[in-house]
């Protein structure tokens, strides 16, 4: 179950692993196009009511820079603790840094950048345990730095943008992910942009 299913690329991929999927997303667009994806199980939902699953029924969820999103991400991980069952986990990233915190945040809708004893304690107090936490994207930090440095000395961004990349950099991000997480198997990642966590219940 993902939670957050923005265009639904995850499900796809997830699916194609030979994995059960499902997801809730609060925007009805979103939920359309990913059903003319191919995803029956996309239903319109808003994570911080109650989940319409039964209890201890899920092997897994996924939040993949959600909780930043929402008001009250405790109330999120208790619907997720108790639809999960005893021995689920909830896979989460999450931007990093709350003095990295900018215009471009209110712009996408955050409420808040996380520190790691700030999603450990969200985490406690939704009765998770921390089975796994390290930051990631840490090739992205410095230009991340800069950018948000520049932008709070000089605001002029009306809305947030995604430029488009050639191909040439995707390869070259792709390749910095494909290293940071061959890296992230042997020893920890000191700093990153996010973090990423495996919560157990």
């Amino acid at each position: 179950m993902e939670g957050g299913i923005g265009s639904g690329r995850n499900l796809i991929e997830f699916e194609k692993l030979g994995y059960d999927v499902a997801g809730y997303d609060l925007m009805p667009e979103s939920v359309a196009h990913v059903q003319e994806r191919g995803i029956p199980d996309a239903r319109v939902h808003d994570l911080g009511e109650p989940w319409p699953v039964a209890d201890n029924s899920l092997t897994a969820v996924v939040l993949l820079d959600v909780l930043e999103h929402v008001e009250f991400p405790v109330t999120v991980l208790e619907h997720v603790h108790r639809a999960l069952k005893p021995d689920g986990a909830v896979i989460i990233t999450v931007p990093a840094y709350p003095w990295l915190y900018s215009r471009w945040d209110e712009q996408l809708g955050h409420f808040r950048r996380y520190t790691v004893r700030e999603l450990r304690s969200q985490a406690a107090d939704a009765n998770f345990r921390v089975q796994w936490l390290n930051h990631w994207n840490s090739f992205t930090l410095p230009a991340a730095m800069a950018v948000r440095g520049w932008e709070k000395l000089f605001p002029k961004r009306d809305s947030p943008d995604f430029p488009e990349v050639s191909s040439l950099t995707n390869r070259a991000l792709l390749t910095a992910a494909a290293a940071e997480r061959w890296c992230m198997n042997r020893l920890p990642v000191p700093a990153g942009l996010s973090l990423a966590g495996v919560l157990k219940k």
